[in-house]
């Protein structure tokens, strides 16, 4: 059971953290408030099925397409690690909401242009990159490759994975029903909050990935 917490705990924080269902909550309401109930809940399914793809995806093939590409898991982690302590730094400073804010004004934009294409919000930015951005790309590929060879352990991660997920989609359908009570203030909170953890998880990375490479960590 130890052996379990050790590896589904670090991967259930880094997953929540950046995706952050809570952080996408408001930017889910204003992309789909010209929506009704159930074209809410069918967009919110169908962006969930994408993002959980995608990172399917590069959990099962990221460590192929890095061998092939000549890049080593340890330097990847490095620069992983590197990103997503920018992400973090971003949540704490409020720059990845503006950032987000304005994918939903672009998306926003483009749907007022052509209402035929309000179905692609469950693609851009809903899907892409608001659930599977880099930054969840590159931890799902960090922490399959530090298990890797482990199908049991990579079992684990995927199952992690799946369930923020759907965590994110039951938090979307919830949110149709009470949006009056989502409040900005204590979104940033959270988010302050969650960067911070995402910095020192950020750092770990690094730390392993430069311990990988031969370089003595202490």
């Amino acid at each position: 059971m130890d052996a379990l917490w050790s590896i589904a705990a670090p991967a259930f924080a880094t997953f929540f953290v950046i995706i952050d269902p809570v952080g996408l909550l408001p930017m889910f309401l204003t992309l789909t408030s010209h929506m009704s109930l159930r074209t809410r809940r069918k967009t919110a399914l169908r962006a969930v099925v994408l993002a959980y793809a995608v990172l399917l995806i590069f959990a099962l093939f990221g460590k192929g397409v890095l061998h092939f590409l000549g890049i080593s898991l340890p330097a990847f982690r490095i620069a992983g690690g590197i990103l997503l302590f920018v992400l973090a730094l971003e949540m704490l400073f409020e720059r990845r909401a503006a950032r987000r804010k304005k994918n939903v004004e672009t998306a926003a934009h483009e749907h007022e242009e052509d209402s035929a294409d309000s179905d692609d919000l469950w693609v851009f930015p809903l899907g892409i990159p608001l659930l599977a951005g880099p930054g969840a790309i590159t931890s799902v590929i960090l922490l399959m490759g530090a298990h890797a060879g482990k199908p049991a352990e990579q079992a684990i991660i995927i199952a992690v994975l799946t369930m923020v997920l759907a965590i994110s989609f039951g938090l979307f359908l919830l949110v149709t029903k009470f949006d009056h009570l989502i409040n900005e203030t204590a979104s940033r909170a959270i988010s302050r909050i969650l960067g911070m953890i995402l910095a020192a998880l950020a750092v770990q990375f690094v730390l392993t990935g430069l311990h990988s490479a031969g370089f003595a960590i202490r």
